[in-house]
């Protein structure tokens, strides 16, 4: 399989993020399927290439895969790297813009490739979710919070009113504000996790991802009381593996959070369903997807490029294309008034 170029802005300061942990832990597991290297294409950094520099010394095609991700950056990759093997890893969706013909898409989440799969039916896609890493587990330790609120995608509602609510309640409420190093011991103090980014999505006009956050805290034996919008609906199957938040009312999210606090043991997950979703979202299982995706879009590549089994080049083939909604509109009313016309 060709080597993999794994691209991302930077790795410190502002770039730090939930997307770029998702795109470190993944090359870090497919340098044991084939080489894999992280290269920057903003922050310039001495343990990593740099965009600019691999694509003025190397001609095109060269010898490797992308992999693009970050999101609005997408179409202007896609130009810099025309005439190479790239593939899209797709975490959030809605960002508007329309992938050539031929580029593959690798989606994290159901939600996702069903964007994909309406907007792009003709381009390769596959599932590769996001993988728990090993250390989220359960270690023991006295749940001395009541309740969690990580401050960053969570919605006014529950910052400004339902957190003073439940403070006045007696409970014992923590507003984590920035990065964390350990969020492990974090949730694993945790009796509830409150999770509800539907507004924050909402007001970007783009999609909460794959929703690692509620996942993590699962893993951690918290409740978790979740907003049900994009990818989250993947997983959070509520009432049997999380609860919804936004209830229907204020005193609806308190009694049930509140109770939840008193006896987490009633409204933890249920341990059948949680196994079977933490063993499909551990390593081994993304390591194995991804694997099989390679493989294919590899074949792919060959075939566009015209390369066959022994490595010598062709004319290659034409990708598939698909017409853009607006034409297939267009054809679909012409086609009603003909029908009506012949009457």
């Amino acid at each position: 399989m060709r080597p993999l170029r794994f691209l991302v802005p930077g790795t410190t300061g502002r770039f730090r993020c939930g997307g770029l942990q998702v795109e470190l832990q993944t090359a870090r597991l497919t340098a044991a399927l084939v080489p894999t290297e992280v290269v920057t294409y903003r922050q310039r950094q001495p343990a990593h290439p740099f965009l600019g520099d691999l694509l003025r010394h190397e001609p095109a095609p060269g010898s490797a895969l992308w992999i693009v991700s970050w999101g609005f950056d997408v179409p202007k990759l896609l130009g810099q790297l025309k005439g190479r093997p790239v593939a899209y890893h797709a975490h959030s969706s809605g960002y508007g813009f329309d992938l050539p013909p031929g580029v593959p898409v690798l989606a994290v989440s159901r939600n996702t490739l069903g964007y994909w799969g309406d907007r792009a039916p003709r381009n390769p896609l596959f599932l590769v979710p996001n993988a728990l890493e090993p250390h989220w587990i359960d270690r023991g330790l006295e749940r001395d919070i009541d309740v969690l609120v990580q401050a960053r995608k969570t919605s006014a509602y529950v910052l400004e009113t339902l957190v003073p609510a439940l403070r006045r309640r007696g409970l014992r409420v923590y507003v984590q504000q920035g990065w964390v190093d350990d969020l492990v011991e974090l949730f694993n103090r945790s009796r509830v996790v409150l999770y509800d980014s539907a507004d924050y999505w909402r007001g970007r006009g783009v999609s909460e991802g794959f929703g690692l956050p509620p996942l993590e805290a699962m893993a951690c034996r918290c409740v978790v009381f979740s907003s049900l919008n994009h990818a989250l609906a993947d997983f959070l199957d509520p009432g049997r593996l999380g609860h919804q938040i936004g209830c229907g009312t204020l005193e609806s999210d308190l009694e049930r959070i509140s109770a939840a606090a008193l006896d987490p043991q009633a409204w933890r997950a249920e341990p059948q369903r949680l196994a079977s979703l933490l063993e499909a979202c551990g390593e081994p299982e993304l390591l194995r997807r991804w694997s099989e995706a390679l493989e294919l879009i590899d074949q792919h590549w060959d075939r566009l490029l015209g390369r066959d089994q022994g490595g010598s080049s062709g004319s290659g083939e034409p990708p598939l294309s698909s017409l853009p909604a607006w034409r297939l509109r267009w054809q679909q009313r012409v086609g009603r008034l003909q029908g009506w016309l012949s009457r």
